[in-house]
């Protein structure tokens, strides 16, 4: 979804700095070190999207994106609540990252090689395997992108959708009118009014905010997906260990479910003769020492968060979004860990 650029030398600072602490601290991570002294994770996300991280009615956020930095942070501290949630533009989202304002940034920000060869700064995983695609009115009367040639379409600038709209019109040889704005509450308060045609953002984003529109169904989801876009977390390159907790942090969501290890029942999972379910439940083995966690943190991860479906059911299937390749690689989807051992 998401794209920008930041100079190369500043992201290389960032990263020499990490490196060059990491080593004076004694968990090997800089990061993790700052994390534990601070006794907070400090998680950068949107903020304005449903489904991925958005506040509730209460003022908490909710979304897979806010469960993954809980995640984290219960993998880390054993308690979920302790994370800031710092929300962030697409404009300064890699600034944040680049500068240590936020510790991970988990916000819909799509995995490309530009970013990870660029911005001194590394995908740990993917966390929603999503699209570029078109929203409009019904009122509009098209039933597929190919129609809008002349349309009006608000995107967010500086990003990966705005590069993948432009490639899409100019390869279907139809003419567009973009209009640019940052915020995404702003564009869909823009698109509502009838400022712009379509909409154009990550099909999931797209599909989360008809939902929660009252009269979703005045709009149309075209049927169209412009472009690939593997959405994860991102963190800074230089410190391995830290890539290495949030990265495995995510796969224990996903092996939790394939062994059928949910937040309600991974208590009596503890007799299991499995072995890899023993070394998961940090029954045998030292593989949360290696991360520089205790035995348990992945027993944390998901007794207080959850594994990936029950996150996934809880964020995403109640606003009616199919998990379709989001889905374990067993039951006809995309989502796969390596093994725990």
């Amino acid at each position: 979804m998401l794209r920008q650029t930041i100079p190369l030398a500043a992201a290389l600072l960032g990263g020499a700095f990490l490196t060059g602490t990491a080593h004076a601290q004694g968990s090997g991570s800089a990061t993790l070190d700052a994390v534990k002294a601070r006794g907070q994770l400090i998680c950068g996300i949107d903020g304005n999207t449903a489904g991925f991280s958005l506040p509730d009615s209460k003022g908490a956020m909710v979304g897979i994106d806010a469960d993954g930095c809980r995640s984290v942070a219960a993998a880390v501290f054993g308690d979920p609540s302790k994370v800031k949630f710092v929300p962030l533009t697409a404009t300064n989202r890699f600034t944040a990252l680049q500068s240590a304002e936020v510790d991970v940034l988990i916000r819909e920000t799509t995995w490309t090689m530009g970013r990870e060869a660029s911005l001194g700064a590394e995908f740990a995983g993917i966390n929603f395997y999503d699209g570029t695609g078109f929203l409009a009115k019904k009122a509009l009367g098209v039933k597929s992108a190919k129609e809008l040639d002349g349309a009006t379409v608000c995107v967010q600038p500086g990003t990966s959708t705005e590069l993948a709209v432009s490639d899409f019109f100019r390869q279907a040889n139809l003419k567009f009118t973009p209009i640019l704005i940052d915020n995404v509450a702003e564009i869909q308060n823009a698109f509502i009014s009838g400022r712009c045609d379509v909409f154009s953002n990550d099909s999931s984003a797209l599909a989360t905010f008809r939902a929660t529109q009252a009269n979703k169904d005045d709009y149309v989801l075209l049927p169209e997906i412009i472009s690939k876009e593997p959405l994860g977390p991102m963190v800074r390159k230089g410190d391995d260990k830290w890539f290495d907790i949030v990265r495995w942090t995510y796969f224990a969501q996903l092996i939790a479910e394939e062994h059928g290890f949910t937040s309600a029942n991974i208590d009596s999972q503890m007799g299991t003769t499995d072995p890899e379910g023993r070394r998961f439940l940090g029954l045998e083995g030292d593989l949360g020492k290696a991360l520089g966690l205790d035995s348990k943190w992945a027993y944390n991860a998901i007794k207080q968060v959850g594994n990936s479906a029950e996150i996934w059911d809880r964020d995403l299937g109640v606003l009616g979004i199919p998990r379709g390749i989001n889905a374990l690689w067993n039951k006809g989807g995309l989502m796969y860990a390596p093994p725990m051992r």
